[in-house]
This record gives C-alpha cells, sequence and structure tokens, in this order.
C-alpha cells in the first residue's frame, strides 16, 4: 500500500462549514473574476485566495474583486475567524496560516522567489480541517500548490483545477494534475458550480458514524471490496472501513451518486472508475525529511549505535515498506550518508535499501527519482546542492543516492518480507489498517529485523500490545529497538490473504443458541466428576495437557519452572515413568504399572500407572497419555515367587513390592538391550551404504564446484564489461547533454507516432515543455510557432527520408529555422524525427533593415 502520511487530528468545532483555499499567480485575475462571477450569495462556504503578490505592492486585490462579486471581500488579518460566505485575500509579503478556524499572518522565511505561500497555506488548512478542506488550483507558474493538494487529498479533502488548456498559464494547474491527486479539472466559471455538486452529493456515513452503517451500506461495502479485489488482486477489507469510506464519498460526491448501491452499479459498468479509486485509496502523500526531529534522532544516536555494533566493511540492510513515491527512502540515504560523515565512518559501512508499495505507478515514479521545484520547502539548500541535480524546472536525485536504493511493488500485508534487517522504517502505513491485521504485521516486523535491529514507525503510531518484542528508544520519534532478551513463542503468521473481518464475525457467531447436546453433557460430567487424571506428554517428557487433579503425582520442582514430566514426577513415579514412557513409544502399545507407591508430604497413594501412545501423534514425534488410577492400600499384592499372599508384614510388602519392580525393569533392560543391538547392527549397515553415497555424492560436488567457479569467473568478466558499459553509456549520455546544450540550439526528438521522446532546455523557450511530458503527442503541448502544418511536414519526412528546413515567425515576432530531419539508429532504422529550432531573428531584422535601405535608395 502506498504510505499514508500523518493521523488526521480530532477535528475542531469550528470546522462546519467548507473552507475553499484558491491558490493563483501569473494570469490569475482574470481566472479569480471568472470563479467569483459564478458563486452565490449563500454558498455556505468560505474563500480564502493565496496569490503571489510583489512585497513591495500595495494590496488592491480585494477592492478589484468586489466588483464583480455579491460576497463581501477583505484582506486577511491577524486573529482573523474564518466565516461562511466571505472572501480573504491574503496581503502582500506575508504566509498565510490557519489554527482552530483562525487566520494567521506570518513573515516569510525563504527569500523571494523561493516562497510557496500556496503550499504553506493548504498545508495548515487540511491539518485544520481535514475534510472539510476545499483545494483550487488557477493560472500561474511554477508548481507552488502540487505538494500542498497532496496534504489536502490526504486529509480527505477536495482538489479542483482549472483546465490548463484554459489558463493564461498552464504551468502551475499541470503541476497540480500531474500528481493524481486532482478530482476535477474545469474552466474556472464552471469550478464553483462543480465544488457545490461534489459538497452536495454525499451518500454514506461519516467515519465517525460507521459503526451505524445500515444492512444495505454494508453490503454495498462489501460489493466494492470484491469488486476491487477481482480487477487489482488487493483486498481493502482490512483497511479501517472509516478511511475507505471517506475515499468512496469522494467519488460518489465526483459523480453525483447519493447512494451506495448506484455506486456498485457503476463500478461494474465502468471498469476504469475502479481503477480511479484504487487510486483513491493508494494516496501517497509524503515529504523530504518529514517530522525532521525523528531524522536528526535516528542521525545522531540511533544511527552510531549501529556503526559500533557491526562489523566495519559490512553491509547494512534496510527496509521502507510503503515508500510512496520514494522521498522517505531517500530520506534515509541521505541522513545514513551524513551519519557516515559526521563519524568519520565512510566507506567502512554501507547501506542497501529495499522500498515497497503498493501502488506501482508511485514505484515507477520513485525509480526515476524527479521531483518538484517546491520540494525546496522541505530540503535544506545545502542537501540540494549535495544530493539534488538540477534538471529541467526541478531536481533528480544524485547517483550516490539512487544508487542505494532499490525499488519493487510489494503488498506488505501478502507478499513475503524482507529478512536480516538492520532499520525497518514503517511510517504512518498502520493507522490505517484495522486491528487484526496490525496484530498480525508488528510480529513480522519482529522477525525480519535482527536482534537489535531499529524499527520507525509513524508519529501517530506505536507497538500496541507487543511491547515485549520491542524496546522503545525515543517515544517521542516512535523509535524501537528489537527485543533480543529471550521472550515467549511468537506466532508469526506470514502474509497469506486474510479473509474479511466481516467473514471472520460471521464465521464465529451465530444468531441463536445452539440447541443441548446430551452426548456431549454427559462427556463432561464423566470426565470431570469420575475420570482418572491424566497429562499428555510428547516423547521429551514435557508437558502439553493435563486433565483432572495431579497434585497427588506431580509437583513443580523448586528453581527456574520446569513443565517436564520427570522433573514433576514425585517420588516412587520418577523411575517408573522414566522407563514406561519410552518403551510405550518404541512399541506402541500401552505400559502399565501396577501398585506404584506415590510419597506425598505426609501420605502414600498407591496408583496404577498407564502409559498410552498416541498413535494420531506419530509424525509429531511420539505423544503419550499417563493416566493415574489410585488404588486402595488393602488391597493384595500377589507374591509371584511362592504363590503365597502376604498381608501381614508392610516391610515386607514393600520389600517385595520393590523386588518385582526390579525384576521387571532387569527383563525391560535386557529387551532393550537386544532390540538396541539390532538396531545399531542395521544403522551400521545404512551408514556403511551411506558413507559409499557420499563419497559418490563429494566426488560430484567437487567437479560441481569447478564448473561452478568457471562460471563464477565468467559472470565477473560479463559483470565487468557490462558495469564498463554502463560506465561508457554514462560518459556518452553527459556528452549529448553538454553538447546540445552548447550548440544553444532547441532539439526536440520525436518517436514514429509523434510523441516526445527527449529534449534540450532550450526548446521550453518556444513549446510549453517540462520533464513529465515525455511520451505526450507533440501535437498537445502548447506553443509559440505560428506553423499549422508542423505534424503534416513530420510525417512528409518519416514518408520520404527527405529533409523539411523552413523559417517560422512565433507568435511574439520571433523567427527561428526549423527542420526537420529522420531520426536514424546505428543499425540504419528510421526511429522517428529530430526537430531543431535555429533562432534567426536577428538576420531577419538584418535583411528587413537592408531591403529598407534598398528600397529607400
Amino acid at each position: 500500500m502506498a504510505e499514508t502520511p500523518r493521523r488526521p487530528k480530532a477535528r475542531v468545532a469550528a470546522a462546519h462549514f467548507p473552507v475553499v483555499a484558491i491558490g493563483a499567480s501569473a494570469g490569475g485575475f482574470e481566472a479569480l473574476e471568472q470563479f467569483f462571477g459564478q458563486v452565490p450569495a449563500l454558498s455556505g462556504m468560505a474563500y480564502i485566495i493565496i496569490q503571489h503578490l510583489d512585497p513591495t505592492y500595495r494590496g488592491i486585490m480585494p477592492e478589484l474583486l468586489q466588483r464583480g462579486t455579491p460576497l463581501p471581500v477583505m484582506q486577511a488579518r491577524n486573529h482573523l475567524s474564518v466565516l461562511p460566505d466571505h472572501v480573504y485575500v491574503i496581503p502582500p509579503n506575508k504566509d498565510l496560516s490557519i489554527l482552530h478556524g483562525v487566520l494567521h499572518l506570518l513573515d516569510p522565511v525563504a527569500p523571494r522567489g523561493l516562497r510557496l505561500p500556496i503550499d504553506f497555506f493548504f498545508r495548515t488548512l487540511a491539518d485544520d480541517i481535514q475534510n472539510y478542506a476545499v483545494g483550487v488550483i488557477l493560472s500561474g507558474m511554477g508548481s507552488d500548490g502540487s505538494l500542498g493538494v497532496r496534504a489536502i487529498k490526504e486529509n480527505g479533502g477536495l482538489v479542483l483545477v482549472q483546465d490548463p488548456s484554459s489558463s493564461k498559464f498552464d504551468s502551475m494547474p499541470q503541476s497540480a494534475i500531474d500528481t493524481g491527486m486532482v478530482d476535477v479539472v474545469a474552466t474556472a466559471d464552471q469550478l464553483p458550480k462543480r465544488i457545490a455538486e461534489c459538497l452536495h452529493h454525499v451518500g454514506v456515513p461519516s467515519p465517525e458514524n460507521i459503526n451505524g452503517e445500515t444492512e444495505t451500506q454494508r453490503s454495498g461495502f462489501d460489493n466494492i471490496c470484491i469488486l476491487l479485489r477481482t480487477r487489482t488482486g488487493h483486498d481493502f477489507s482490512s483497511y479501517k472501513k472509516s478511511t475507505v469510506y471517506r475515499r468512496i464519498e469522494r467519488r460518489m460526491a465526483i459523480h453525483q451518486l447519493g447512494r451506495m448501491v448506484d455506486y456498485v452499479r457503476y463500478l461494474r459498468e465502468n471498469v476504469q472508475e475502479i481503477d480511479l479509486l484504487f487510486k483513491e485509496l493508494l494516496i501517497g502523500v509524503t515529504s523530504f525529511f518529514r517530522d525532521p526531529a525523528t531524522w536528526a534522532t535516528l542521525k545522531a544516536e540511533v544511527l552510531p549505535e549501529l556503526f559500533a555494533g557491526s562489523p566495519e566493511g559490512g553491509v547494512l540492510r534496510a527496509w521502507v515498506a510503503g515508500c510512496s513515491t520514494g522521498e522517505e527512502a531517500y530520506t534515509l540515504a541521505i541522513i545514513f550518508r551524513e551519519a557516515l560523515e559526521e563519524h568519520r565512518r565512510q566507506g567502512k559501512f554501507s547501506l542497501q535499501i529495499f522500498a515497497t508499495d503498493l501502488d506501482s505507478d508511485a514505484i515507477e515514479k520513485a525509480r526515476q527519482g524527479i521531483y518538484p521545484a517546491n520540494i525546496v520547502a522541505d530540503v535544506e539548500e545545502a542537501r540540494l546542492k549535495r544530493y539534488f541535480i538540477e534538471e529541467g524546472k526541478g531536481y533528480r536525485i544524485g547517483k550516490e543516492i539512487r544508487e542505494m536504493v532499490v525499488f519493487a511493488p510489494q503488498n506488505v500485508a501478502m507478499d513475503p518480507p524482507f529478512t536480516r534487517l538492520d532499520i525497518l522504517t514503517c511510517r504512518n502505513l498502520l493507522i490505517y489498517l484495522n486491528t487484526e491485521l496490525q496484530k498480525k504485521l508488528l510480529p513480522l516486523f519482529y522477525y525480519s529485523l535482527r536482534p537489535g535491529g531499529i524499527l520507525l514507525l509513524g508519529s501517530a503510531e506505536t507497538v500496541g500490545g507487543h511491547d515485549e518484542l520491542f524496546l522503545p528508544l525515543d517515544a517521542k520519534a516512535r523509535l524501537f529497538r528489537r527485543n533480543s532478551a529471550p521472550i515467549r513463542a511468537l506466532d508469526v503468521v506470514f502474509p497469506t490473504r486474510y479473509p474479511p473481518t466481516h467473514l471472520i464475525h460471521a464465521m464465529n457467531t451465530t444468531t441463536e443458541p445452539a440447541p443441548l447436546n446430551v452426548q456431549i453433557l454427559v462427556d463432561q460430567l464423566v470426565q470431570q466428576k469420575f475420570a482418572p487424571a491424566a497429562v499428555l506428554v510428547n516423547a521429551s517428557g514435557d508437558l502439553i495437557y493435563v486433565s483432572g487433579r495431579t497434585g497427588k503425582y506431580l509437583e513443580p520442582a523448586s528453581g527456574k519452572v520446569n513443565w517436564n514430566i520427570h522433573a514433576m514426577a514425585r517420588e516412587g513415579l520418577r523411575q517408573e515413568i522414566a522407563i514406561a514412557l519410552p518403551k510405550a513409544l518404541r512399541s506402541n502399545h500401552d505400559i502399565v504399572c501396577r501398585h506404584v507407591d506415590v510419597i506425598g508430604h505426609s501420605t502414600v497413594q498407591r496408583v496404577n500407572l498407564t502409559v498410552h501412545p498416541v498413535q494420531e501423534a506419530a509424525e509429531l514425534g511420539g505423544m503419550a497419555l499417563l493416566v493415574f488410577a489410585d488404588v486402595e492400600m488393602s488391597e493384595a499384592i500377589p507374591d509371584h515367587g511362592s504363590g503365597a499372599t502376604i498381608m501381614g508384614n508392610p516391610r515386607a510388602r514393600e520389600l517385595k513390592s520393590a523386588l518385582n519392580r526390579a525384576q521387571l525393569e532387569m527383563k525391560s533392560l535386557q529387551e532393550e538391550m537386544q532390540i538396541s543391538q539390532e538396531e545399531l547392527k542395521s544403522i551400521n549397515e545404512e551408514l556403511q551404504s551411506t558413507n559409499e553415497e557420499l563419497q559418490s555424492t563429494n566426488e560430484e560436488l567437487t567437479t560441481s564446484k569447478e564448473e561452478m567457479q568457471s562460471l563464477n569467473e565468467e559472470l565477473q568478466t560479463v559483470n565487468i564489461e557490462l558495469q564498463s558499459k554502463v560506465d561508457e553509456l554514462s560518459v556518452t549520455n553527459n556528452d549529448m547533454k553538454n553538447l546540445l546544450n552548447s550548440t544553444d540550439i532547441a532539439t526536440i526528438f520525436l518517436d514514429n507516432t509523434q510523441h516526445v521522446r527527449r529534449f534540450t532546455s532550450q526548446a521550453t523557450r518556444l513549446y510549453k515543455l517540462i520533464p513529465g511530458d515525455v511520451g505526450r503527442l507533440l501535437s498537445d503541448i502548447v506553443t509559440d510557432l505560428v506553423y499549422p502544418s508542423l505534424l503534416r511536414d513530420v510525417e512528409e519526412v518519416l514518408r520520404t527520408l527527405v529533409y523539411s528546413d523552413k523559417e517560422i515567425e512565433t507568435i511574439d515576432g520571433r523567427w527561428f529555422q526549423v527542420k526537420i530531419m529522420p531520426y536514424r539508429t546505428l543499425d540504419n532504422v528510421i526511429d522517428g524525427v529530430v526537430l531543431t529550432f535555429n533562432d534567426v531573428s536577428q538576420a531577419k531584422q538584418l535583411e528587413a533593415k537592408l531591403r529598407q535601405l534598398s528600397g529607400g535608395s
């Protein structure tokens, strides 16, 4: 599952109406006018505008907007309570936040040009009112707001974006759309209507009232889980119902469906909606260095202890479960690097990080390691310069950090875990799973860690009822160490498909009491009132089950607790059990020891001991049932030697009984010795045969070892060659990038279907390209060129393989020499086209001047 972030806090009293936060920048005023032109006077919502403003500019936005809306518009002030049907505008040179429905103004800490006021306010709004938050992104440049919409979606809010094709500047809307967190994309004048529709059509119970759901709602929920499992292979019935309901509620609101049964029907008729709901449930809201104090503790205190307890030159292993788009995994790698440098351990340790998530799309983004420019809000400037590479309008993770992390899709509840780990982080994932699944995952994490390994949980998570498994290192930072002391046997359930909770409940719950069973009642009475005491033991004598009162025959030994029959048997029984138990298991027949005197504290109890081997448990190593039947002391003891009956002298009776036992023991020992000799003879023959087989196997292994050594040498050679090829490819790629940049010629590479394969940074002057546009049709990208026949020329070049060369003007008066040439591979295969755009504006200007001069003369 995708990592889910901070646990929503308790909803405050002020958040009983929606608050619409509107982020805008360049070209945003026109969009704001269109937006508020469609907002009714009594919408029941508050509106807060966050816009990029010149710090030296006196704010007149409220006066300008007031002319086009019946709502009162005012500039935000410190400690101003937010009211419905009011509009608040951020003042210049301030950051705006909200706490308990009250606005607070803060002085910006970031330098001008690096401020992200939209992200900042969206985050505080999401934390303050959770699912009452509505985020709107309008026209603007940059990527401010893309992190904020993630926070709103995390807390169950609604996100809407102006259609990039209708915005004056599409960078901010497009960045928000690229996050995959947007619910609605529409023109600015349509957004108020869509907000009202989404907030009006809410047909499922609120998360606080899940226990009061109706049978129809429960049935609908089960059907949705079945559809999701059938489509995606993942079972969401182990998620907390409040989480799943909240996501379903938003999807229903978007489609204006009021009943759960209607949404189930819509899912069955539109499988694409199942995919969208699946993505909604996997919202992976994360960031670099989230909860900085936790990472500081890990670097300063925990990692140095881990270094001290590990041999130098070793490889430490870490698992980041629920990594989402990779920010946390890369954060761990950076913290590890910094800890090595601060403690002068460079080169002495390495860290291999396994990062997994349920969302394969998030894993793909994590592998690319490309992040928007607004990560500057979470990553210090020094770290940006050291561990990131500026690329386009964002940042790419550096090679040394990227190589430390291996990403893979995984379902932590169903797939096998990683083992022998030194660090395991699972932050803010458990809180979205039900209690049953949490109880199964924590022992699994214990099993995955080495003794003394570190477990890092989210700020709202604990180890629950597994305090004996993990020792707290820093309770506030949610850092725990695996307990290395001996503990009770763990019931570790390896990942499998857990049955839904409601099915488990149905299997264990009956609607009416079972009818009285006379046979069971009689069996219970006989066992409790009349049956002799008995114990079930394994072949070693360890007690497995006790039936009846056994205090007259067994007594716990003093000292360390030892639940073994040989240690607990009272005097008189111990020797009998030592002989009878192995004999019964070996012969698979009952062994009866009659008239055994058991010596208690002040009494002597005579018993008949019966050892009954349990044949059904033979494959488990053998078990036996020991039954103790009391015998009256007045019963006669037959004298097998003389045929007479000893009645009078107790001492003689005791000696005679001891003699009989000694004779039986000696006879038993003789039989055992004879059996043992036969077994030893048979074992000796088997060992000789096994020895010959082992010699043959040893020769085969020697041959295999030589073959493996040869194969290993070949693999090492191949690996060296591949590494050399990778290095050459990296150098070539760097040379190509520098060559393209040094020519200062805009270049775009297209495949045979006119999709963008690659482009240089200069191309962004003509086309509004971002790294995420790779793979999109060139015709979908906004351009400044007045070249309507470009795509036809591309098709003609692909057909004729004759290059095209034209001079084309832009909408702002610039001129470019546009060349379209076939893209040839080393195998001389045509695999697309190369478009180059050479700026010839100066030449055109000189040409125009020359024409004027020649015309004047």
